[in-house]
């Protein structure tokens, strides 16, 4: 009996679930309760938010959290532990594989001082901006890092996450802490904090569609997958369904 395989499978299960619960309010919170909480009039608003929110707010930090960590420990048992992150005769463990790895897990500094930025005021300038940092990135680790189609997909899934949580629990979650009482209180939240989580969110929506994709890398391989373009395209595809559910979410009315 391989123990590492009976692990292997069990973290993988516990990624899913805790990434569905995650995801799923994520989703939630972006295409549903924001527009429905813009038709509440004050009253509903100090009645409802500071019940609601707390609960979603609970499921959605430890899913992300839990998501990550499961992550994580599936990517040292399955890719450094298994043996996956080269092809074979190609590549080894070296200076350029571990610093990219170190890149992988440190982007968050990064792309919190860009999204603080005024770069980061418009969506489309720092979605372009992201693009091109991305496919720097991936460059690197497939062109120096030698990483194998697999790898190179996990590590920039792994990127993706690790600023997505780190989004969830210093930037979202921080702030909700502060909003909350305000509107217990009757009193209008801050402006500025408002701005941040809403931007976090709507950040971590746009990269969760090519997350998955790199969750599932394993079922991605097709002919020409190896190429740098492939993901590429996978997130623009993935950017722009998010960008139509967006654009949809605010026609749906209630009945």
């Amino acid at each position: 009996m391989d123990y590492m395989d009976i692990l292997s499978v069990l973290l993988r299960w516990g990624h899913i679930v805790a990434a569905i619960l995650w995801i799923g309010l994520l989703y939630w919170f972006n295409w549903m309760y924001t527009p429905f909480v813009k038709t509440m009039d004050p009253e509903s608003t100090k009645k409802v938010v500071p019940e609601m929110l707390p609960r979603a707010l609970y499921f959605f930090r430890w899913g992300a959290l839990w998501t990550w960590a499961f992550g994580l420990l599936l990517l040292m048992i399955v890719f450094y532990h298994g043996g996956l992150m080269f092809d074979e005769g190609v590549g080894s463990w070296g200076l350029p594989s571990y610093v990219m790895v170190a890149v992988t897990f440190l982007m968050w500094p990064v792309y919190d001082a860009l999204a603080k930025s005024p770069l980061g005021k418009d969506i489309r300038i720092f979605g372009a901006i992201a693009f091109v940092l991305i496919a720097v990135i991936s460059y690197a680790m497939i062109h120096w890092g030698e990483f194998s189609y697999r790898a190179y997909n996990i590590h920039v899934g792994a990127m993706f996450g690790t600023i997505m949580v780190a989004n969830v629990w210093q930037r979202i979650w921080g702030v909700q802490k502060k909003i909350i009482p305000a509107i217990r209180a009757g009193n209008p939240p801050d402006a500025a904090l408002f701005a941040t989580a809403v931007q976090r969110s709507r950040h971590n929506t746009y990269l969760s569609v090519p997350l998955v994709w790199t969750m599932i890398n394993a079922h991605t391989v097709v002919p020409g997958s190896e190429s740098q373009l492939w993901l590429l395209g996978v997130i623009l595809v993935g950017w722009l369904a998010v960008s139509l559910m967006y654009r949809k979410s605010a026609t749906v009315q209630g009945m």
